[in-house]
């Protein structure tokens, strides 16, 4: 099982090595870093470069770097050019960079805080699926494309509408090789095990499972790993450390450092105990600085480094060593 963090810390630090210093001390796989795509663009500009050849120093250094490329909500390719002209940016970074062989296609495609096409949204995203799978796999040796959902906005419904999509357009050939799902819980004190009706977290690993399996069953779409690609548990910003962040806490129901790093650790082994699940990523390496934004780093904005640190570590440690006991993967 592959375990990391989400976090583009990497890419605008002028000290990668401190991020991946950390990295190591933690024992993860991966990172995933995101890479930001604007209507027109094909070609990568100077700043993309940047961002890419921070990233592929992880790589080098043994962090596996899962990239993810979307834009703006209201810009989300909802034309055949449009899309066309998306895949290719994607494509041309994946080329240039052939460190990267993992990449998801947008984020969070349900919900609309990140894809407002002008068309039906579960429509629009097969589509977008279906012509980045086709350039990619025909020029990008290796490569693993990736889907992202949100646990909110009725993940399941939007699958059966990629299906309904997929179906009705004839295809005889996959639109994704995983599928990436971010399960973060419905408030950060939400045990990781819950069952939702219409939202889905870890709790709904079973749910989520079928409606891929039975939305794609008989068709060129096998059944695929599942990659949770973001999870988190914010955390209290203390009075001793409150300087270090700006603005206002939003999130009325942040956890204490121990009650995050035992969620975390409950989380992860949570999923190794999900037969389908082959990643887990934890959202931020270090704690976003503005209180609107999210503290759920494994470390405070001023890099000291919080219990669910070794809480992440500890469990990684398990998962690597394939010591998890499943029945107790909650506790």
């Amino acid at each position: 099982m592959l375990v990391g963090f989400d976090d583009d810390q990497i890419t605008w630090t002028a000290h990668p090595g401190r991020v991946l210093g950390e990295a190591n001390a933690l024992g993860v796989d991966a990172m995933r870093v995101t890479l930001q795509w604007h209507p027109g663009r094909r070609n990568l500009l100077a700043r993309d470069h940047t961002v890419l050849r921070r990233a592929v120093a992880a790589q080098r250094r043994g962090v596996r770097v899962v990239l993810s490329v979307y834009g703006r909500a209201t810009d989300a390719p909802g034309t055949w050019r449009s899309r066309d002209t998306y895949c290719h940016f994607v494509r041309n970074a994946l080329r240039r960079y052939t460190e990267i062989t993992d990449v998801v296609i947008w984020n969070e495609a349900n919900s609309p805080a990140f894809w407002r096409p002008r068309v039906d949204r579960a429509f629009a995203y097969e589509s977008l699926l279906a012509q980045c799978w086709d350039l990619l796999h025909t020029s990008v040796p290796g490569i693993t494309v990736l889907t992202s959902t949100a646990g909110g906005h009725d993940p399941i419904d939007f699958v059966r509408g990629i299906g309904l999509a997929y179906a009705i357009s004839g295809r005889t050939r996959p639109i994704f090789d995983t599928f990436g799902h971010n399960p973060y819980p419905y408030y950060p004190g939400e045990p990781p095990t819950e069952v939702h009706d219409v939202y889905v977290g870890e709790g709904d690993y079973d749910r989520l499972v079928t409606a891929i399996d039975e939305t794609f069953a008989g068709t060129a779409q096998p059944p695929t790993p599942i990659w949770y690609l973001e999870n988190g548990f914010q955390t209290k910003v203390g009075r001793r450390l409150r300087r270090h962040y700006a603005g206002r806490e939003t999130q009325s129901q942040t956890l204490s450092p121990e009650e995050q790093a035992k969620q975390l650790a409950a989380a992860l082994r949570l999923a190794y105990c999900q037969p389908r699940v082959e990643a887990f990523f934890n959202f931020l390496l270090v704690d976003e600085p503005t209180l609107t934004g999210w503290q759920s780093g494994l470390l405070w904005v001023d890099w000291q480094r919080k219990p669910a640190f070794a809480a992440y570590r500890e469990a990684i440690d398990e998962v690597h060593k394939g010591t998890v006991v499943c029945g107790a993967a909650a506790s």
